[in-house]
């Protein structure tokens, strides 16, 4: 269980940190992870694809804002 333990720290680490990239390869780093089961792998890197898509879509939301800020009376300004 230690391991475990040490697993989902670390992925919550990874999550508030909110760097895409640094999620990316913990969801690798977990693929050859033979300690933990079937089931407890695919729980921590789903918890990892959930927060790389919404911060896709933070992301995504965040730009179409600002260019529709830009690009007030249909030029950017």
């Amino acid at each position: 269980m230690a391991h475990l333990e040490d697993v989902i720290a670390r992925v919550d680490a990874a999550v508030t940190e909110n760097v895409i990239e640094h999620m990316n390869e913990l969801l690798i780093e977990l693929s050859d992870d033979a300690e933990l089961t079937r089931e407890d792998r695919y729980a921590q890197q789903q918890r990892l694809r959930i927060a790389i898509a919404q911060k896709g879509h933070h992301h995504k939301a965040e730009s179409e804002e600002r260019r529709e800020a830009l690009t007030k009376g249909g030029t950017i300004v």
